[in-house]
């Protein structure tokens, strides 16, 4: 039932995490990837934010997600945005990615990774990135070592490996990753999520479309962010394998 209503509310918005154009551009940047038309998987990329974004910039993306009303909505987005021939979609769960070793040569994940968990994403995508190629990811992060219990509670069931940024390079680290870059997503960009959700939300209620308990929880976030902003955020990742860099 929450399932259902999560997806009603999130239904033809423009994106399902908080990030923007501006963003998108900067982290590819920040890539740095040297292939002229870089091979891009976007994981976890719902209605295509990123995926357009990407196209434009030059890249060929194959774009994967679970809820083929997102992919479709891609779909029709690629074209009103003349990139439809740059870009692929797969209907397949990010825990399933069975495409050859070496194939791409960006790995993009905005805010999706920690459906599998992020340690997890990193040692499974790997194989899949070709030389010289990087991994790039936005993930939540606490921006304090010390978060309020409302809000500790809230994203200990959304996000429950939910770490600080310190704690997030450490074990990107540990795992054979050479962080190249971080970068704070600002606030702007958690309002080109949350304010399409919150108008969602409001008419879904108006529309009596949703159980209004349902609502509350799917509207809880919002609520959230408003009142312990400060204490996380968004934070992009650009990510390249360590023995890339020593080869280098």
């Amino acid at each position: 039932m929450l399932d259902d209503v999560f997806f009603a509310a999130h239904q033809g918005l423009p994106r399902e995490a908080p990030g923007s154009v501006a963003t998108t551009q900067l982290l590819f940047r920040l890539a740095d990837v040297k292939t002229p038309v870089p091979h891009v998987l976007d994981v976890g990329a719902g209605t295509g934010p990123a995926t357009i974004v990407l196209a434009k910039l030059g890249a060929r993306v194959t774009a994967v997600d679970t809820h083929r009303p997102f992919l479709d909505d891609l779909l029709s987005n690629a074209i009103t945005a003349g990139v439809a021939d740059s870009i692929s979609v797969d209907e397949v769960a990010m825990e399933a990615l069975d495409y050859p070793d070496h194939r791409f040569d960006l790995i993009w994940a905005e805010g999706s990774a920690y459906i599998m968990g992020v340690d997890n994403a990193l040692r499974r995508w790997r194989r899949l990135l070709a030389p010289g190629g990087a991994v790039v990811l936005t993930d939540a992060n606490w921006l304090t070592t010390a978060p309020s219990r409302e809000a500790a509670d809230f994203w200990l069931s959304a996000a429950p490996e939910m770490r600080t940024v310190a704690q997030s390079i450490d074990a990107a680290q540990a795992l054979g990753w050479v962080v190249a870059a971080t970068y704070l997503l600002p606030d702007s960009d958690w309002d080109e999520l949350y304010g399409p959700l919150a108008a969602s939300i409001n008419r879904l209620r108006h529309e009596q479309r949703a159980d209004d308990e349902a609502l509350d929880i799917v509207e809880k976030e919002i609520h959230i962010r408003r009142r312990f902003g400060a204490e996380y955020g968004y934070v992009g990742y650009v990510l390249r394998p360590a023995q890339t860099i020593t080869d280098a």
